[in-house]
């Protein structure tokens, strides 16, 4: 962390807020909340956001440091401890800040339904939608879209979120409309429809795949074709790339989709070995996060090279008509 750099108090407003605005007072009464041993809890079993690092994590472990952890995580109970629900990053800063039992608000009797809201809601708090992978985005979609069956209960929850973490005083995330089309929710995120559809296909892939998108290994429309195959065709072939040290190309990617229920480890394999390798001649450039935020947030990986290429041709024409 740089010297110079203002501290955040990363949990400042909700520590004030907490003491003064009493929606969050009556969210707190509501709820249990306990001091529990960090080791007991366990990460959500399907957590789609990828944790903290470098300055933010820095950020956070020496504001936990300093001040402790101002806003409780929510766990939900199960068999042998607790599953985090919200808080997976202030439970690893407050590991690395050397605490061994952090406050949590305690759940119990969620269903998985539920229990991803508040996984999701709270990550959507605090992360800018446009921050997002890939895969974070594929996430936060689906749930908007898919996977919460009862409009009302999603209400209650976001209004309980918006208490404990957003502290606006309001329900946040537009609780008060019905569930979106794919087109509605592409209003909301500045996104068309088609690619909502194609975003939320990724939310079916596997682990490896999921990282791969995230990386830009795996092109985005590669990885809709992947994502009409079972987890064990994916995972065969994934194994097989590795294994021939191949990456998946579009036209593979379309290829095993057509073989959908019937993809073995030979007509995975003939399918990597039917193009020869090609040795491309690659120059690294390097953009500021702000600024692919900025231009590239919402663009697959592998369209990337053709804007730059499109808008480089556009400046030297416009540089060589001035000098003209």
């Amino acid at each position: 962390m740089k010297a110079n750099a203002p501290k955040r108090k990363v949990f400042q407003d909700a520590l004030d807020l907490l003491t003064e605005d009493m929606a969050v007072e009556e969210a707190v009464a509501q709820n249990k909340i306990m001091m529990l041993p960090i080791e007991k809890i366990k990460p959500f079993h399907d957590h789609p956001f990828r944790l903290y690092e470098g300055e933010r994590l820095e950020d956070m472990v020496e504001s936990i440091r300093e001040h402790g952890i101002l806003n409780p995580v929510i766990v939900r109970v199960e068999k042998n401890g607790y599953e985090m629900l919200a808080g997976h990053n202030r439970a690893n800063a407050a590991r690395l800040a050397g605490l061994k039992e952090i406050p949590a608000i305690v759940k119990d009797g969620l269903s998985e339904e539920d229990a991803y809201v508040y996984v999701i809601e709270i990550n959507l708090v605090q992360r800018s939608f446009a921050d997002l992978l890939p895969s974070e985005k594929a996430a936060v979609l689906t749930e908007r879209y898919e996977k919460i069956s009862s409009q009302g209960k999603r209400n209650d929850i976001l209004c309980e979120i918006a208490a404990l973490e957003d502290m606006s005083g309001t329900c946040g995330h537009d609780v008060h409309k019905s569930q979106r089309s794919r087109d509605g929710l592409g209003d909301e995120y500045g996104m068309t429809g088609r690619n909502i559809a194609r975003y939320m296909r990724l939310d079916k892939l596997i682990p490896e795949f999921k990282a791969a998108v995230d990386t830009g290994a795996l092109p985005l429309v590669a990885a809709v074709d992947l994502s009409y195959l079972s987890d064990e065709e994916q995972k065969l072939i994934h194994r097989t790339s590795e294994a021939e040290g191949r990456k998946i190309q579009a036209k593979q990617a379309a290829g095993f989709r057509k073989l959908a229920g019937k993809i073995t480890k030979e007509n995975a394999e003939e399918a990597f070995r039917q193009e020869p390798k090609k040795q491309k001649a690659m120059v690294s450039v390097k953009l500021s996060a702000e600024t692919f935020r900025r231009y590239f947030s919402d663009t697959a990986a592998a369209d990337v090279p053709g804007v730059l290429e499109k808008a480089l041709e556009q400046y030297f024409r416009e540089r060589t008509e001035n000098v003209s």
